[in-house]
């Protein structure tokens, strides 16, 4: 009986010590635990300086398109009203020269209903002597 007191005693005692320490907490680290915790926040803020960069490489990538987006939206414009031109050019100059071909039907028949010029003689030049 008194070995079972004096386990259970024990036993408060170590439960009441692990009572205490849990609450306390413990800061005792060994030194390896340590140098992998150093190493892993090592780590971590390389790998949030790149995780910045790339983030800043992003958004300037993003603005480029953007930029890109609008001339490319400008040039668009620009091609269509071009286009448009070169149409409407084309559908003048077909007009010009249907006018040009259907002047020219009008004035060939003119000229060959006409009567032709009469022949004038020809006056020989007299050889002047030396």
């Amino acid at each position: 009986m008194v070995m079972r007191r004096r386990a259970m005693r024990s036993l408060g005692v170590v439960l009441g010590f692990a009572l205490v320490l849990s609450m306390s907490g413990c800061d005792y680290w060994p030194p390896a635990l340590q140098a992998q915790i150093e190493q892993l926040r090592s780590e971590t803020q390389t790998l949030t300086m790149e995780r910045t960069q790339l983030q800043a490489q992003v958004n300037d990538l993003s603005k480029a398109k953007q930029d890109m987006q609008t001339q490319i939206d400008d040039l668009s414009r620009v091609n269509r009203e071009k286009t448009g031109m070169i149409t409407s050019l084309q559908n003048q100059l077909d007009a010009a020269r249907a006018k040009a071909v259907k002047a020219t039907a009008h004035k060939a028949p003119a000229k060959s209903t006409a009567k032709p010029a009469a022949k004038q003689p020809v006056k020989k030049k007299t050889a002047t002597k030396r």
